[in-house]
């Protein structure tokens, strides 16, 4: 299902990121969680819609994309959220607890 998460991500860069061209994936750990990063460089998402484009049937094309990414996340209790600088791009943060990543 992880693979769905990211589907939507690039869908929604595709679809929303306007004149977006580049797609960074990083990730850190802090506080025993791991943070993985999806950064665009397109338009961003305004301030008052970070949390809102997560709410069931909102969005322009089916409105579920983040709804069911969030909650396939959340299964597995991880958190997804926006935080990006709105006309900076997109940034979705997806943090996953230390008990869901192993590092070697």
């Amino acid at each position: 299902m992880l693979e769905r998460v990211f589907s939507n991500l690039l869908d929604n860069t595709i679809r929303h990121g306007e004149h977006a061209t580049t797609v960074t994936i990083d990730c850190h750990r802090s506080d025993e969680r791991l943070h993985l990063m999806w950064r665009d460089n397109g338009a961003g998402v305004a301030s008052d819609q970070k949390e809102v484009i997560f709410g069931r049937g909102i969005g322009k094309n089916t409105g579920f994309g983040f709804f069911l990414s969030r909650e396939i996340l959340a299964i597995t209790g991880m958190l997804m959220r926006e935080t990006g600088v709105p006309g900076e791009g997109a940034q979705f943060e997806i943090i996953i607890p230390k008990e869901g990543y192993k590092f070697n």
